[in-house]
Order: C-alpha cells, then structure tokens, then sequence
C-alpha cells in the first residue's frame, strides 16, 4: 500500500493529514445532515404518500448548493406506462479546460419500513447506538447522498484550483426498480454525460475492510398463480380426493432446489471463480440464520452469493391464519424472485423458470405465469485507471488493502449506464458492511466506514484533479 503521507500534494492534490482533520471536524455536522435525510420516509410505492418524495429531494438540493454545486435541478421523466417518475435532483458543476467529468450517483428514496414492531429503534428517526446510526435509509442508500455532498465539501475546501467536472444524479425510485431511469437517461444524456459514473450504493467487505464492487447478479420475477377449483369448499365434506391449490403451490415451489439446495432450474448460468470467501460463523452471524439450519448449495460462499443464481419466494397470496376456515383453498398467488449470475440473460432466465414450472406434474391444476421484473447482471472492466486510483484511494482512507468483490445484489440500471454511457469507467462503491441489513428492520451504518468513505472519495477526486483519468 502506498504511504500517502510521504507522497508530495501536488502529485496527488491533496493532503492526506488535512484532510483527516477536515472531515473530523465537520463530522457531526454531517451524520446530523443525515439524520435529517433519514427522517423523510421517501418511498417510491404508489401506496405511500409521494408528497415525501418532494420533501426529500427538496433537501437534497439544498444539500448539493452547499456542495458547491451552481445547476441544481429537480427532474422527473415518464416511465414506458406513462406514469410520472419520481423526482431526481441533477445537480452540476462544470469541468474547466482539459478537465473530466465525474457523475456521482445515489438515490434518496427508500424501502419500506417493514413490520415496525421489528425494529429496536424508530424506524425515521435516526438513532445512534456502539458507533452504527439505526434508522431505514441511513446506509441505503443517504449515506451514499452524504458521502459525495461532504468529498466535495473537503476538495474545495482543501485543493487548489480544483477544476473537474462534478455531476449529481440523485435519483428517487431506486428501491421501486427505476422505471424511469433509462427514459431520464435519455432524455437528460447531454447532462449527465461524464467519464466516470461512481455509483455509491454497494457494500464493503466487512466493518474495517473496504471493497470496490466487481460484479452484481442479474435479477428476475414472476408472478405464478396456481388454481384446482372453480370455488372454495367445505375441507371436511370434499377432502381427500380434493388436492388444494396450497398444497400442489407448495409441491411446485419444493421443485426450485434439489436435495443439496442448489436452485434446480435448468438453463441458468452457474460458475466458480471467486478468489476470497467469508468463514461461515461470520456468514452465519451476520446473515441471522438459525444455528440448526444447513445452508444451501455447494461451493465457496462468495462463489454462491455472487456467480450462482438464488431463487426465492417473497410473497404469497392466500388466506391469514387469523382468518383461516375449515375451506378447500381454490388459487393461491405467489411471487418468485431471481437473482442471477453475471452473463445470464434476464430474459432467457424467465424462460428457463417458466418451462421449469410448466415441467412439474400437478395433477392438471391450471398454472398461470407472468414476468414482472428483468434486470441485466454487472461485471467491472479490469484495470481502468479509474480502479487503480480507487483502490488507492480505499486503502489510504482505510489503512488496509481493499478487496475486489461481487455481490450476491443487483443494480440493474448499471446497464442502462453502461449502453447510454459506453465512453464512461463506471465504479461502483459504497458504505454498507454485511450487518447494514438494508432493506430489512433495524437497517444500520457504521459511522466508521461512512467517515472513511467520504475520505476515500475525496481523496479520489483530488487525485483525478491532479493526474486525470
């Protein structure tokens, strides 16, 4: 690892002491521009109320003018149905003569709370406890919102004549798929073009250990319905010779994975390439799962979260236990989620679990399937300039070599960056650690980590600035 101590300022463009100190001393200001960030509950869901949607990218605008940015707009752009898209704010500041352009991107909405009763903490009201900031949001992704707003803070701050282009894209409808992003990306290109997009909405390898994003599984859905019976009817007077449209869902769903939990749906891509691996008591721990349940498939952990397809059921469709009856259950809807390896086409994915559902004997039941979600996988290019310098900047941040990384998630607008963009280094980085447990209760950051990304990205600009890409 480079001494960045010892490298000369002008070469990098920025001292790495100062700028330490820099962020320190501003550090509570931002973790309370955060808490602020996290008290709108910004949900992109048509059964939320939008109007918060407006709030928060008000806030951030106001966010972006302190960051030294002189173009702040808030855009929306209709989604292929015809619908609205949720407010982004898109905020510039131009690069001089002979400068890049570096586009930094994140988004200020948010996944649902969840069952509150869930949560230790409230779930907008931002809670610091053992150095982690609790609260839905505050890693996923507004901590990502504050990394970029508090680098650029500490580079005009520090560096002289600091001349690179800076673009905000913050959007507000990532957790709800972006269903407008590619139509803003091409309706905005000329604004958002750079040469480099960092996208700020990933994770790092543990809590101490930084990482930069090096492939992201694809995704898929579909909606199946499942239906044996015109209508419900007495389960004493017609069971038995009867079948239930739970239970034969339930034979299908059994069909997913074979005896050893790997998904058994044919035609999907599978490798092994990983270079690392997590030990599995920390896996275990960080993952919640029971002490008594095997985990499933085979292989590496890190080669079955990133290179190997999952398959999960997220939602069913049939009567609450509370109100339950003695009654033969005729349809029962549920949905699948996919996520899959790099090099697998979403479409192609859809397929394979759609011939595979049609596959399975249930007894004649009419079997209804419907694609809802198809998202393309991401593999960074190898050696940029731009990788060498962020895997520089990581380690200086954070003392300690980074790792490259996949991750088991998917960000699938990354391709829509990359078709649009194609001149672009695109990095993608983040704040999170594997116990953030974004989209989940009790939802955290590491005020740590946070505090060495902003350093980290900092420092990165500053050297763009000083060397160029």
């Amino acid at each position: 690892m480079t001494n960045f101590s010892t490298v000369d300022a002008t070469t990098h463009g920025i001292d790495l002491e100062a700028l330490r100190v820099q962020v320190d001393q501003s550090f509570t200001g931002i973790v309370d521009e955060l808490r602020h960030l996290v008290s709108i509950p910004a949900i992109a869901w048509e059964s939320f109320d939008p109007e918060n949607l407006e709030r928060s990218a008000q806030a951030v605008a106001q966010l972006a003018e302190t960051a030294g940015m002189d173009n702040i707009e808030i855009l929306r752009e209709p989604t292929d149905s015809g619908s609205l898209g949720s407010p982004a704010v898109v905020a510039r500041r131009a690069a001089q003569p002979g400068k890049p352009t570096v586009l930094l991107y994140a988004h200020h909405d948010v996944q649902p709370p969840g069952n509150e009763a869930d949560w230790n903490t409230p779930v907008f009201e931002a809670t610091e406890i053992n150095g982690r900031l609790y609260g839905r949001g505050a890693a996923d992704d507004k901590a990502g919102i504050m990394v970029h707003v508090a680098a650029m803070r500490a580079v005009l701050s520090l560096c002289e004549d600091f001349g690179v282009g800076v673009t905000y894209f913050i959007e507000g409808e990532e957790e709800a798929g972006s269903p407008s992003f590619r139509n803003f990306l091409e309706a905005h290109q000329d604004k958002l073009k750079a040469d480099l997009i960092i996208v700020a909405d990933s994770s790092n390898w543990a809590v101490g250990t930084p990482a930069l994003t090096s492939s992201l599984r694809g995704m898929a859905a579909a909606e199946i319905t499942v239906r044996s019976m015109n209508h419900a009817v007495h389960s004493g007077m017609f069971g038995g010779p009867v079948l239930d449209a739970p239970l034969l869902a339930a034979k299908l769903i059994s069909s997913f994975h074979d005896e050893k939990g790997n998904v058994a749906v044919a035609g999907l891509r599978s490798f092994e390439s990983a270079e690392v691996d997590f030990a599995e008591a920390d896996f275990r721990r960080d993952s919640g799962i029971l002490d008594s349940v095997e985990l499933a498939g085979e292989g590496k952990l890190t080669d079955r979260l990133w290179h190997k397809p999952a398959l999960s059921v997220i939602g069913l469709d049939m009567p609450a236990v509370a109100q339950s009856s003695n009654t033969l259950i005729p349809q029962v809807r549920f949905k699948v989620s996919m996520r899959l390896a790099p090099g697998q086409d979403p479409h192609k994915a859809l397929e394979a679990l759609e011939a595979h559902v049609r596959s399975v004997d249930l007894r004649g039941a009419e079997v209804g399937f419907e694609g809802t979600e198809a998202g393309s996988a991401y593999r960074a290019a190898e050696g940029t300039k731009s990788t060498q310098i962020a895997q520089w900047a990581l380690a200086n941040a954070w003392g300690c070599e980074p790792v490259s990384m996949g991750l088991g998630g998917s960000i699938p607008f990354i391709a829509d960056l990359s078709e649009v963009f194609p001149e672009a280094q695109i990095l993608v980085t983040g704040v999170e650690d594997p116990d953030s447990r974004a989209h989940s209760a009790n939802e955290s950051l590491h005020l740590g980590d946070f505090k060495n990304a902003i350093i980290a990205e900092a420092l990165l600009l500053a050297r763009i600035n000083a060397q160029g890409l």
